[in-house]
């Protein structure tokens, strides 16, 4: 209600500002352009006069001046002022009392009322501190049940979709057993843990890339952060064995691969290697159809806007609910960059996007790495898709304000 009062004393005072110029007249005298002119002229005149009694100019020059003068004289004081003439105030007021309420109501409905608009921020709010609540629940519960493996490592991924990566290292600690036969898990794990140790690969991120190659040893993941710890260890060749057996997964004509052939090549120079193409071999891959797979790109002019270190967060709901029921997270430095959306990455064990027959992704780049939806977020259109779709394209292409 008190919007309504609001906008009504504001059109209130635009009407007055407006109006202002027929409701209250100047008392000023202004001389008008015929007046001025005949001014200007007679001062003329009487100099002409004065030279001619002083001996300054003869009197053939004074007839002929004094002539010209009258002559345009003449013409500038027969023409009109060129003053526009006002029609009548009261159709001009009349007209803006009417014009003026009727387009600010027709653009208020139109751009949708503030209301509306509140609601929308309100339900992001509500969205962000229900997911809060969601894992604080979930952490209270593991607390009370630490021999529920599955949800210290549900917990884990949730902290780390947070941007909480200590808090999610430890959950990863809990999990133990549970992770040894899910290599994607000690993916995460071991970026986590690398993260943690501000990107030291040496000693326990090393040992956990270990065991997610012995569960999968063709996990892309696994495989991208083995190679990039043989390379910080200056293990070129090592390196380069590695993003070789990475490279053979993915398409040959992808970005993906564009990326992992410059790494390859970097990682050859500096081991004095010769150069070799890399040629993607097809790899049959493990199809449980219950996934949502593609690549997360980013518009060029918006690329200026992102560093290395932000956090690229790829969310996918069931339609029309707020609640994520997988995010994947990873670097800006990586992209494009690959997902894989699976019930690894769920945040409850009671909602996963394999129960599902179609879901929501959109993509969120974040400087933080919060969960919360922040000013200067860079972030994709919503996408409705089956699940098991493959080979998307989501490009990030707005800013939010």
């Amino acid at each position: 209600m008190t919007f309504y009062i609001a906008a009504v004393i504001l059109i209130l005072f635009v009407l007055v500002a407006l109006f202002r110029p027929f409701l209250w007249k100047s008392t000023a005298q202004h001389a008008s352009r015929q007046q001025l002119n005949a001014a200007i002229y007679k001062e003329e005149i009487a100099k002409l006069e004065k030279e001619r009694t002083e001996g300054l100019i003869d009197t053939a020059s004074y007839e002929i001046s004094h002539a010209e003068m009258r002559q345009r004289l003449f013409q500038d004081t027969s023409e009109d002022d060129g003053v526009a003439v006002l029609g009548s105030p009261k159709k001009t007021i009349i007209a803006l009392t009417i014009f003026i309420p009727v387009i600010a109501t027709a653009m208020y409905f139109w751009l949708g009322s503030a209301q509306q608009i509140a609601d929308g921020g309100a339900q992001q709010q509500i969205a962000q501190k229900d997911v809060e609540k969601m894992v604080a629940g979930l952490a209270a519960k593991m607390e009370q049940d630490p021999t529920n493996l599955k949800g210290w490592a549900m917990l884990a991924r949730s902290y780390k979709v947070m941007g909480r990566p200590k808090d999610a290292e430890k959950a990863y600690d809990r999990a133990g057993a549970y992770l040894d036969g899910d290599a994607q898990l000690l993916a995460d794990y071991a970026d986590v843990s690398a993260s943690n140790a501000d990107g030291n690969f040496e000693g326990k991120p090393q040992a956990i890339i270990n065991r997610a190659l012995k569960a999968d040893p063709n996990n892309m993941m696994a495989l991208w952060l083995a190679g990039t710890a043989d390379y910080n260890r200056s293990d070129y060749k090592g390196a380069v064995q590695v993003w070789g057996r990475l490279a053979k997964l993915l398409p040959a004509d992808s970005e993906d691969m564009k990326m992992i052939q410059g790494s390859i090549m970097e990682a050859r120079g500096k081991a004095n290697l010769p150069s070799e193409s890399l040629v993607s071999q097809p790899v049959s891959p493990a199809v449980s159809g219950k996934n949502i797979s593609g690549v997360v790109e980013i518009k060029p002019d918006l690329k200026s806007r992102i560093k290395p270190d932000y956090i690229v967060m790829v969310i996918a709901r069931a339609t029309g609910a707020r609640m994520p029921v997988a995010i994947m997270r990873g670097k800006a430095a990586d992209l494009p960059l690959r997902f894989v959306l699976n019930d690894a990455l769920a945040m409850t064990p009671d909602s996963l996007i394999s129960n599902l027959s179609e879901a929501t992704i959109e993509v969120r780049i974040s400087k933080s790495g919060q969960a919360k939806a922040e000013p200067g977020d860079l972030f994709s259109q919503i996408q409705t898709v089956k699940v098991g779709s493959s080979n998307l394209k989501i490009v990030v292409d707005q800013v939010r304000p």
